[in-house]
């Protein structure tokens, strides 16, 4: 039981470090006409990016049947799970919080939540397959928050 539950949290974990390569060397690399789209207004619901959550989702799914299915592999049933975890969040996270994709009144004033957002909107200032910068999605490095400083300045100036 305990070594199930370390195989989900442990992929889950794992998930962040294969998001963050498949970003910056798939999406960003032979790939990018899937993601272009996700760096520009566009009309509509769907997105060509949205395949990459298609190819994840089959990737959990095919893990999970393949580990209820033979019992020595059972073990991928829970990395399975992992996958799909990640996945959830990361829903959550990009397509709900950061990008608004469904409507939804969260409160997002908590400093991870603003350090995630910030450095999602970093990366999107780029609007081309080279010169990017944050390739994660739920992890991003402190370099991203905001200084007091500059929150009071930033609030003052928006206020003008």
């Amino acid at each position: 039981m305990l070594v199930n539950v370390a195989l989900v949290i442990g992929t889950f974990l794992f998930m962040e470090g294969v998001a963050w390569f498949t970003h910056k060397y798939v999406m960003h690399g032979f790939l990018w006409s899937w993601h272009r789209d996700h760096h520009n207004h566009h009309k509509g619901f769907f997105e060509m990016n949205d395949l990459f959550a298609v190819v994840f989702s089959l990737t959990a799914i095919s893990l999970i049947i393949t580990g209820v299915e033979i019992p020595e592999l059972r073990f991928l049933a829970w990395i399975g799970a992992g996958v799909t975890l990640y996945g959830f969040f990361y829903f959550l996270f990009h397509d709900i919080i950061v990008h608004r994709r469904v409507k939804v009144k969260l409160d997002t004033s908590g400093r991870y939540m603003q350090r995630i957002m910030r450095a999602h909107y970093i990366h999107h200032k780029v609007h081309t397959k080279e010169g990017a910068e944050a390739f994660g999605f739920l992890y991003a490095p402190k370099k991203y928050d905001r200084s007091v400083k500059q929150s009071v300045a930033d609030s003052k100036s928006s206020a003008v």
